[in-house]
Order: C-alpha cells, then structure tokens, then sequence
C-alpha cells in the first residue's frame, strides 16, 4: 500500500531530526499544549502501535480502547512507553514506526478495521498516522528551529483535508455554508493539485505545505500566504479540522511558528 510507504518515509524524516540530538533535546517544551518532544514521542508511539493491533489483535485493540476511556489517553500513553525517555524513547518510537508500515504494506487496502468510533480502511487507518506523524513532527521542527523540506506524499494530508470539509462543519454541529471551495495548490515538487468545482467566487490557492498546516491546525490560515478568497473560503479556512475526535480550534494566530534557534 502506497500510504504505508509514504508513513514511513515521513517517519524517517522525523528520526533524522532527532537521532544525533542530546538527550536534553527531549525536554524541550513546543508550541502545542506545553508538550515536551518526549510527549510528542510517546503519543505517536503509542497510537502507532495502535494501529497495528487493528490488524494484529483486534482483542488487545478492544481491551486497550476502553482502557484509554478509563483511565485517560495521556495515562495509556505513558504507561506503554513505561521509563522510556529521550534516545531511548526515540528508538522505540521508530521501531514501532517501521513494524507498523510493514503490517499496512501487506493489508488489504479496503479491509475494514475497528477503531474507537466507526470502522475504517486500512488505507484511511495508515493515512491517518501519516498526518498525525507529519503534524506532530511540525512543533518539533519548530522548537528546534529546523528547516523542513516537505515531499509530494503530503498530497495524502491535502487529500484527507478536501475530504473532511463537511466534518470541520460536522464536529461543530454546524450546516456547511455551501459547496467546497475550489482548491489549487503548489506541490512541493512544483506540480499542480485541484481540487473541487471553480464557482468564480470561492478559492483558495497556494502552497500545498500551507493548506496541510492549515487543516492539521500547525497554522492559522492568518500566518500563511495562502490566498482565500469568498466568504465559504474565508469561513472554511477559519476553522478547518481534519482529524478526528471533538471540536478543536486553530492556534491563535502568531502562536505557532519556525523557532529563531539554529538547528
């Protein structure tokens, strides 16, 4: 499956950022929600190995979501990382990675897997921890003031973004104000991506690394150069969520940015 490939590509990005790092590299406190490096780890770990029980035990899978009902998913999160911290945690964190793209590499990309709330596909369930993956990466990119360089596999975030326009409105209790907006985008390899039914009124246009960070909310839309023009553009962009879960916000804007540290 071409999205378990991307997922570990994109792993492997991430673990190159780190894997020369100094242990105390770990504490470092991001922009999203006060958490350390070390937090960022253990909650991609954690859901990581996740989502290979979907394929390898669906029991233990059960058994650990209710777990996460009771006690927390900070609680679940710590407890299946145990001491493990820093280089360490790094190395687990990738071994997990890499188990978890060879289990999705084999599956059926239609196959229906269970989850906390409806089932999915296989190709949605690794997607998902694609974009999780690559939005998370972004606070550590940017506490430590690295440069990312993005690939064209992030067409799978910009994807999952058109796709989950009506959930932005969904998840709010909201009505979409009308159709989606049409959406032309610069990859990274300088190709073009469209998206949607050009009405003449509502657009937005730009970046394919700007729209991703928009909709996995490591942006607000205000510091970015996309251009988005209409009121359903402009309404959409002011809110969008591509993840799942409750209603979440977007940072303030000014809030989330590139730290002035050199990598």
């Amino acid at each position: 499956m071409e999205q378990a490939g991307d997922f570990l590509e994109e792993s492997r990005a991430l673990y190159g950022l780190l894997v020369n790092r100094p242990d105390a590299d770990f504490g470092k406190v991001t922009q999203f929600k006060g958490w350390q490096i070390d937090d960022v780890l253990r909650h991609l770990h954690y859901w990581n190995w996740m989502a290979e029980l979907q394929l390898a035990d669906e029991a233990r899978l059960e058994t650990e979501l209710a777990a996460v009902g009771k006690h927390g998913m900070r609680n679940r999160e710590q407890a299946h990382a145990g001491d493990a911290a820093g280089r360490d945690l790094l190395s687990a964190w990738w071994d997990q990675a890499q188990a978890t793209a060879a289990a999705f590499t084999k599956a059926d990309p239609k196959a229906r897997l269970k989850w906390a709330g409806p089932s999915m596909s296989a190709r949605s369930s690794i997607t998902a921890r694609l974009m999780e993956t690559w939005a998370h990466g972004q606070e550590i990119y940017d506490v430590l003031g690295a440069a990312r360089v993005d690939h064209d596999r992030i067409r799978n975030i910009v994807v999952l973004g058109v796709n989950t326009y009506g959930w932005t409105y969904q998840v709010r209790q909201e009505q979409p104000p009308g159709p989606m907006p049409f959406i032309r985008l610069i990859a990274p390899s300088g190709d073009e991506w469209t998206f949607g039914d050009d009405d003449g009124e509502n657009l937005i246009e730009g970046r394919a690394t700007e729209f991703c960070q928009v909709v996995t909310q490591t942006r607000n839309v205000k510091d970015t150069a996309l251009r988005v023009t209409g009121p359903i553009a402009e309404d959409w962009m002011s809110k969008a969520q591509c993840f799942a879960g409750g209603r979440n916000d977007p940072p303030a804007p000014g809030t989330r940015f590139r730290s002035p540290v050199t990598a």
